[in-house]
């Protein structure tokens, strides 16, 4: 058994159908908040609005952005210190949450969460935000949402395109969470429990969007998979992400999507757990064929030409890359290894182990 230290944020978690009405109160309660700032897209703000029906709501942003933008923070900081709210309720997905614990690095109002795809981050404590094209990232327990609710109920009417890639952005915080440098015995636990439960119930909700046992499922997945990401931490697959998420606007969740094989059939030599673990959890033999066949049933985007990235920006996204701290990755990064990846991603080829 290797030596490990293992730290888990503090989060109170409701789970169930129909949860995010009933407990919301009491949760609101529990904090002792008296003054709600709903922290909202213009999709979620009528949904948050009816949650919080009842309570004392002093204001509404639902001015999110994807990548969290500064300008956006801003305005929503000066919205929450202007009505004077004493607490922030998240309703939404991965940007809405990544806004409301924006809010709270710099305000230290609580947040309560009530997710509505499976970004996984309302239970991790990293925050991040982008200026101009450079997305800033960081931890801070003061982001950590102190409740969270997972209402399966309320991401029935998610999209069966939108499920896919967002359950995919979870499944690689699970995938990740395996050579991150916080990864260990128990975050292997978790994270292997996440790829096998994201695998088995995303195919059947992609098919049937009403299907109320898989949405719990990936709603559980999406909770696993941010449990081990906020103890490993994130390295290369988050951190090229990011780089093309700031740089160059692309989709978060489809970009997580298509990286994710390419990234982890480079790692996966080095990192025997996601052999003995993760691939037979995907039901294959090898994680990046596993995660390609997976993609593939589910009609996910498999190119980064297909998401927004053009040719000519291959060569300034490998540079941005290796101006991120490689080091902590299991196998030596550099210019030749990033730019493979980033190739083979941009023109959807098959990662070198599912091609060979």
């Amino acid at each position: 058994m290797r030596d490990f230290t293992y730290e888990t944020p503090a989060t109170r978690v409701v789970f169930g159908a129909g949860c995010a009405g009933r407990a919301l109160a009491a949760e609101v309660e529990r904090l002792g908040a008296g003054r709600l700032l709903i922290v909202a897209t213009p999709r979620t703000a009528a949904l948050a609005a009816a949650l919080a029906e009842g309570l004392n709501v002093v204001a509404v942003f639902d001015g999110v952005r994807e990548h969290v933008p500064v300008e956006t923070v801003d305005r929503a900081v000066e919205l929450a210190e202007r009505s004077g709210a004493d607490a922030v309720l998240s309703v939404g997905g991965g940007s809405t949450t990544g806004t409301a614990k924006a809010v709270a690095l710099r305000t230290s109002l609580p947040v309560v969460a009530v997710p509505t795809t499976y970004a996984g981050s309302e239970v991790t404590p990293v925050w991040g935000t982008t200026e101009g094209a450079r997305k800033t990232t960081g931890r801070s327990s003061l982001v950590v949402p102190k409740a969270v609710l997972y209402d399966p109920a309320l991401t029935m009417a998610l999209p069966a395109r939108l499920t896919a890639v967002s359950a995919m952005n979870a499944m690689a915080h699970c995938v990740e969470a395996f050579y991150a440098p916080g990864a260990n015995p128990i975050t292997d636990l978790v994270a292997a429990e996440g790829v096998r439960v994201i695998a088995g119930a995303l195919p059947a909700v992609v098919a049937g969007p009403g299907d109320e046992a898989g949405r719990a499922g990936l709603l559980y997945g999406a909770y696993l998979a941010g449990s081990a990401f906020a103890a490993a931490g994130s390295g290369l697959h988050h951190k090229i992400c990011h780089v093309l998420g700031g740089a160059f606007g692309l989709p978060h969740a489809e970009t997580h999507t298509v990286l994710l094989p390419h990234v982890a059939a480079f790692n996966e030599p080095a990192v025997p757990a996601l052999r003995t673990r993760a691939a037979p959890a995907l039901g294959d033999v090898n994680v990046a064929d596993g995660l390609t066949r997976l993609i593939a049933r589910i009609g996910a985007p498999v190119s980064l030409a297909g998401i927004g990235l053009a040719r000519s920006d291959l060569d300034l996204a490998v540079k941005l890359v290796l101006d991120k701290d490689l080091r902590d990755n299991p196998r030596p990064v550099g210019e030749p290894e990033v730019r493979r990846i980033l190739t083979g991603a941009l023109h959807g080829r098959l990662p070198v182990s599912t091609a060979t």
